[in-house]
């Protein structure tokens, strides 16, 4: 499960750090990359990716609506490998959709993780604040 809030900076053009309590939540060397909803950038564990991506396969490709949802996600989504360190690149086509450029913030979000752009994020947590009221 992927859990908390991690301020980060690019490490070189595209390249980013998956903070260490959100790395014990990847088995292997890749993860998955692809747009997300509101602005920002997914990531998976690829065996939960592939679960996921079952799940929209087994929606009918005659509803039109399955169609644009699958060609949303899988046409925006890559494999990208994590070195010893932990870093990983993101394509700059997701970067551009995300808007990322100087600080980040990567958030857990139960099965996936989420990249921001920081001043993004703040905007996105202050507009739930002000919809459902400060959660403990």
């Amino acid at each position: 499960m992927f859990l908390g809030e991690y301020p980060t900076q690019f490490s070189g053009r595209g390249r980013v750090i998956l903070p260490k309590k959100l790395r014990e939540g990847i088995s292997g060397d890749e993860i998955i990359l692809s747009k997300g909803f509101e602005g920002c950038i997914w990531g998976f564990n690829k065996k939960v990716w592939e679960k996921e991506a079952e799940k929209q396969l087994e929606v009918s490709s005659l509803d039109e609506k399955a169609r644009l949802m699958r060609r949303y996600i899988f046409s925006s989504s890559i494999t990208v490998e994590l070195d010893g360190q932990g870093r990983f690149v993101i394509p700059q086509s997701l970067l551009n959709y995300a808007q990322v450029k100087g600080g980040v913030v990567i958030i857990g979000a139960g099965d996936h993780f989420e990249v921001w752009q920081k001043s993004l994020w703040g905007k996105h947590l202050r507009a739930i604040e002000k919809e459902y009221g400060r959660l403990p």
